[in-house]
């Protein structure tokens, strides 16, 4: 085997086990895009299936991006090649995908060679905290501090809260959960359920759970990881609609500028209701309660599309172009002008959410249908 060919498997085997440093990381992520060698790839592609390798964890920070048109008269869905290993799920989906792509070139992006503007930052742990008594504490990254609550003592550290246990005499006071465009946190609540607010949602808890019931309120996005008490159900309110659960992992996406609101379970089970439609989800299904009839319906949900979020990622999987650059929009506090409509093409691949805004334009310009502009905070998207 030729030494180039000795060093790409060298480095795929350290990154599976997730030994590789950051250098040799680039040097294999650059390997990969400039096609250096795709037999070595696609071997060890099939070597690691035929191997039945459990997948490690995956580092998000340092994953390989890569966006690509799906395309089948403008329709359509690639299929990844089936490989039980992956490096991590979106350098397999980056690495099918290039594989694809050497028998099809892409256009060069064109963004990229443009001269910008000052690059726009991806989102970061921030929030705003609003007590009860309407004082308000900034909360971000890297801030420690403990905030007190009468006798509740509020525990904030790496992008994090915590609450503490319940006051004595029984005392519970509301607080609010906010995170703008362009941030998230997460919250430990009373009862140990834990909670990630993606950007621009706002959760309103107690803090402390003292009836016969857990309640919250949602807007926007949380995924909540329930911890159990079957003798005081959880429930989440969210516009019109309530989940109720026992304990259990879901996920509600609920903005307004989007077409439904959506439940999607992952372990357990929950009841969505929405007026007298009432429907039980089976891990894998996702509730659709369409905004404009308020029609209920459940589906066979895509996990990882969904939590793709929650764990520094977007993933695309058949999405059109409004709906990415809504996502877009939210995580880089921008607003989207169209001075052209956009094309019909759908979309697929994974790209971590720690780019620069430039640099996921760039790849979605890589398909030849979409151009875009940035002034300020606004993409224009162009003919």
């Amino acid at each position: 085997m030729p030494d180039h060919q000795q060093r790409i498997a060298y480095l795929l085997e350290r990154y599976v086990n997730k030994s590789c440093s950051r250098e040799e990381l680039d040097e294999l992520f650059a390997a990969i895009g400039k096609g250096d060698d795709p037999e070595a790839l696609e071997r060890f592609l099939e070597e690691s299936w035929h191997a039945d390798l459990a997948a490690p964890d995956i580092d998000y920070e340092q994953v390989y991006q890569q966006i690509r048109p799906v395309q089948q008269p403008r329709r359509a869905v690639i299929t990844l090649k089936r490989v039980a290993v992956a490096a991590a799920f979106v350098l397999v989906a980056g690495a099918t995908y290039w594989l694809a792509a050497r028998r099809q070139a892409v256009p060069k992006p064109a963004l990229a060679e443009q001269a910008l503007p000052a690059s726009i930052a991806p989102g970061t742990n921030r929030a705003v905290l609003t007590l009860a008594d309407g004082s308000v504490v900034t909360l971000d990254s890297t801030g420690k501090q403990v905030i007190r609550q009468g006798g509740i003592a509020i525990q904030q550290q790496n992008g994090q809260l915590s609450y503490g246990s319940q006051p004595a005499d029984g005392t519970v006071h509301y607080n609010k959960l906010t995170t703008p465009r362009g941030g998230q946190f997460r919250v430990v609540l009373p009862d140990g359920t834990k909670v990630w607010l993606n950007s621009a949602s706002m959760l309103r808890y107690p803090t402390a759970f003292t009836g016969r019931e857990r309640v919250v309120e949602l807007e926007g996005q949380g995924y909540f990881e329930v911890a159990a008490n079957a003798q005081q159900p959880f429930k989440v309110k969210v516009h019109s609609m309530e989940v109720q659960v026992l304990g259990t992992d879901f996920d509600i996406m609920a903005y307004r500028d989007e077409a439904s609101i959506n439940t999607t379970l992952l372990a357990g089970s929950v009841q969505v209701k929405e007026g007298s439609n009432e429907q039980i989800l089976r891990p894998g299904q996702q509730a659709v309660m369409n905004n404009e009839d308020h029609q209920l319906t459940v589906r066979i949900a895509d996990i990882k599309k969904v939590t793709a979020w929650k764990n520094g990622l977007f993933v695309f999987n058949n999405m059109a172009l409004p709906a990415i650059l809504r996502e877009v929009a939210r995580w880089y506090d921008v607003d989207i002008v169209y001075m052209a409509s956009p094309g019909t093409e759908l979309y697929g691949g994974g790209i971590g959410r720690n780019l620069q805004l430039a640099d996921i334009l760039a790849l979605l310009e890589g398909n030849g249908y979409n151009h875009f502009r940035v002034e300020g905070r606004k993409v224009i998207v162009l003919p």
